[in-house]
């Protein structure tokens, strides 16, 4: 299906293939990240094509370089959850002295991604502010707990889920939706729980995994994570536990801030002062 619109100067007209909004509309009513690029200006004005991870490219700009180097590029927009203008050369040329003396191509880069997701493992007294300030910072909010009495929506109305669920099943289903941009928090204390949500967690591509429980605590699940095989360093470095920045927190409030402050600056590169990264008692 086509429509036709009259331009800016009422001279010409755009001819916009309008059957990639069905697609482009779906996946974002499923709330999967999703891009559609339109020419704005410059040869084959008002082609489209719409990009997403893992996905086929739909549609065409008319060149398939073009059409190469703008899907590389939008796939970074869509991680980054940012829409944008950009100009290429009509074969795709991004450099300013390939530009020179070839006609233009803007291209509008209409990005959608979703939330980013924080996965809480265990239905603790911690778990309800954690899911609070997680809301307060835009993040879908998953429960996940076995035990069916305390994994409950009325414990967790602020939940955007709230599953009853052992870890490996729930990372084995929908562990590969998770990204740099994603949390994994373990509130638990039971090495039941804790060691597979943990050896599930490092099996994705998530951007951070924060465990709770004291030094000695993270030292014995340390000796429980190499019997069944994790303990290259590349793996531990991913964890941080004692959970959380160094601020003095004790309330379940104060502990909620202070994990969700380490997980933007994780996110942000910054230096900030961790728990994991520190030395001595967690509450003096």
């Amino acid at each position: 299906m086509w429509r036709h619109y009259p331009s800016l100067l009422a001279t010409t007209y755009l001819v916009i293939d309008v059957s990639l909004y069905p697609l482009f509309a779906q996946r974002t009513r499923e709330n999967k990240p999703v891009a559609l690029v339109t020419v704005i200006d410059g040869p084959n004005i008002g082609a489209m094509m719409l990009i997403a991870p893992g996905m086929d490219t739909q549609g065409t700009l008319g060149d398939s370089e073009l059409d190469r180097v703008v899907a590389r590029d939008t796939i970074g927009e869509i991680e980054a959850g940012r829409t944008s203008v950009r100009h290429y050369g009509p074969n795709g040329q991004i450099t300013p002295e390939d530009l020179l003396d070839t006609p233009t191509v803007r291209v509008f880069i209409d990005a959608f991604a979703p939330p980013p997701v924080m996965w809480i493992f265990g239905a603790v007294d911690f778990t309800a502010a954690l899911a609070r300030v997680a809301k307060v910072l835009g993040y879908y909010v998953v429960v996940c707990d076995a035990r069916e009495v305390f994994a409950t929506r009325r414990r967790f109305p602020m939940a955007d889920e709230v599953l009853v669920s052992w870890p490996a099943p729930l990372l084995a289903s929908r562990g590969s939706d998770l990204g740099p941009r994603d949390a994994v928090c373990i509130l638990t204390h039971d090495p039941k729980f804790d060691v597979p949500a943990i050896q599930g967690s490092l099996a994705t591509n998530v951007g951070y995994i924060g465990v709770m429980g004291s030094r000695k605590t993270h030292a014995k699940r340390l000796e429980r994570l190499a019997e069944v095989g994790v303990h290259e360093a590349k793996d531990l470095d991913r964890l941080l536990s004692p959970i959380g920045l160094d601020i003095g927190a004790r309330t379940p409030e104060e502990t909620a801030i202070s994990i969700c402050s380490e997980i933007i600056a994780r996110r942000t590169g910054r230096n900030a002062p961790s728990l994991r990264d520190s030395n001595g008692p967690i509450h003096r």
